[in-house]
């Protein structure tokens, strides 16, 4: 059997669907640390990124670190013998000038990087008894059929026909796909032979953000259009933003042009397979389930 927690979330509704064959244990609010005898505890209950700046730092501690070591500590009492905990590469670095690595030292910026870091540094304080194995998971930006996030709101500027104006500005930045970390979750839950850890986890390759206007065209059918207006010009405009406290502004610029990069070196070496979905093909997937 397997116990889960946040369930009610785009990787939890996941997770359901693809061990649909499988027993499971939905964790109730209040109700997280009641195992009833499952041999695997999937913990991915959290605060995630407030992007209204309308929650109080306080929830992010209570419940992405205080709720994760209650439900690490009844783990470590039960008799279950897989532990996961989905982290984040936030936990680490908000802004990087190199590939994140596992070994990368921790300097998060945001409350929900610094109170998953607090989490990640409580379970790996604790001596793992004989017998089980515990998995830390650090996706980069997850995305895959259902899932409302930052790349929805890409797809619907692209979609529109706009034109793309950031086209001089070149990056990378890696993406995870739902299929891949699920492919990982498994691997981890049904083998024995994967150490205990931390992992990486993000697609093979990284993608420009005007790749991603390219991949957006080609799964609605149009033809993509990107404007290389002067960078000089565009940063202009941002920090006009930042003065009228209008939606373009550096904060957006930054997000939309910066290089973020993840290492999933780790994680492939451990499992000894490869990935099932390529990059390319996984954000294809996620746009064209976006019309």
């Amino acid at each position: 059997m397997i116990f889960l927690t946040g369930s009610s979330g785009f990787v939890g509704s996941s997770i359901l669907n693809y061990f649909k064959n499988e027993d499971f244990f939905v964790a109730s609010r209040g109700n997280e640390t009641k195992f009833h005898g499952a041999k695997i505890v999937i913990h991915l209950a959290g605060k995630a990124h407030d992007l209204k700046n309308d929650i109080n730092s306080s929830e992010y501690y209570e419940v992405n670190t205080d709720l994760t070591k209650m439900v690490f500590d009844a783990f470590v009492e039960s008799d279950a013998k897989v532990f996961v905990f989905l982290s984040s590469v936030k936990a680490i670095a908000d802004e990087l000038t190199e590939i994140l690595t596992e070994n990368h030292i921790p300097n998060p910026i945001t409350y929900y990087g610094k109170s998953k870091l607090l989490a990640e540094q409580y379970i790996l304080f604790n001596e793992i008894p004989r017998g089980k194995r515990v998995y830390i998971l650090r996706p980069c930006m997850i995305h895959g059929p259902g899932n409302r996030g930052n790349l929805n709101m890409l797809f619907e500027f692209a979609s529109k026909g706009i034109p793309w104006p950031l086209g001089a500005f070149e990056n990378k930045r890696s993406f995870c796909s739902i299929d891949n970390l699920l492919f990982i979750i498994q691997e981890l839950i049904e083998r024995e032979d994967i150490p205990s850890g931390v992992y990486n986890v993000a697609d093979d390759e990284p993608i420009s953000t005007n790749e991603l206007i390219l991949l957006i065209a080609q799964s609605i059918g149009k033809n993509p259009k990107i404007y290389k207006i002067s960078k000089w010009f565009v940063r202009l405009m941002a920090r006009i933003g930042d003065l009228f406290y209008i939606s373009f502004n550096t904060e957006r610029l930054q997000k939309l042009t910066s290089t973020y990069l993840v290492s999933n070196s780790k994680i492939k070496h451990a499992m000894g397979k490869p990935l099932p979905l390529n990059s390319r093909d996984g954000l294809l997937k996620t746009f064209k389930a976006f019309k």
